[in-house]
């Protein structure tokens, strides 16, 4: 039987058809894709990744897990998926307190504005998104190496314009590195008070590093 072409509307039983194919390429396909993503993801931010499996996914999307597995590759894609969606909320959210923090002269103060929303209500699930990484990094490897690749842009982004690509991207290597360290801390351990004077150290330390360089 001819494949059915990806244009064809999309329903629940579509997939039962031999030779359906995926909704790559189809703009109202990739639509429907993403409204599912965004489905799941609002899922899984609020009920975290114990338990995470199609068929949940399915229903909290109000489709079948056929529908999702015409739009993903599988569970484990689906999971990549929405907990890249999760992270980029979160960033959304830590660079537009930054925009419109009254402290969002210096880079600290800029700093200062993201971590909220660092330790917001994303923090759990994408918490455990990373602990996953370390435990199957066979498995789920992207979700480790796909938080570097998301944050780093951003941190280059609040350093000061004047400043040169090696700079830039030294420091917001260094605020990569601490950011995660404090979060690690926090999820590991009651000392919330070692907490706050690293990263104030950390503000200390960025403050410097913009004087050093005016």
């Amino acid at each position: 039987m001819n494949a059915v072409d990806v244009s064809t509307p999309e329903t629940d039983e579509a997939p039962e058809r031999a030779g359906y194919r995926r909704s790559s390429g189809s703009k109202r396909g990739e639509a429907r894709r993403q409204e599912l993503l965004e489905r799941v993801t609002d899922d899984l931010a609020i009920n975290g990744l114990v338990d995470f499996s199609l068929r949940r996914a399915a229903r909290a999307a109000g489709t079948t897990h056929k529908v999702l597995l015409y739009h993903f590759e599988g569970a484990d894609d689906l999971l990549v998926q929405a907990i890249l969606r999760l992270r980029g909320r979160r960033i959304d959210k830590g660079l537009a307190a930054a925009a419109n923090s009254p402290a969002s002269r210096t880079l600290a103060g800029r700093v200062r504005a993201v971590w909220p929303a660092l330790v917001g209500e994303e923090s759990r699930v994408l918490d455990q998104a990373i602990g996953l990484a370390m435990y199957d990094t066979e498995r789920y490897a992207e979700l480790g190496r796909g938080a570097s690749a998301q944050y780093l842009p951003s941190l280059l982004s609040l350093c000061p314009d004047e400043w040169t690509d090696q700079r830039k991207l030294e420091v917001a290597q260094m605020i990569l590195a601490a950011l995660r360290g404090f979060l690690i801390g926090r999820l590991t351990s009651d000392d919330t008070s070692g907490v706050d004077a690293g990263f104030e150290a950390l503000a200390r330390a960025l403050d410097r590093e913009e004087a050093s360089a005016g």
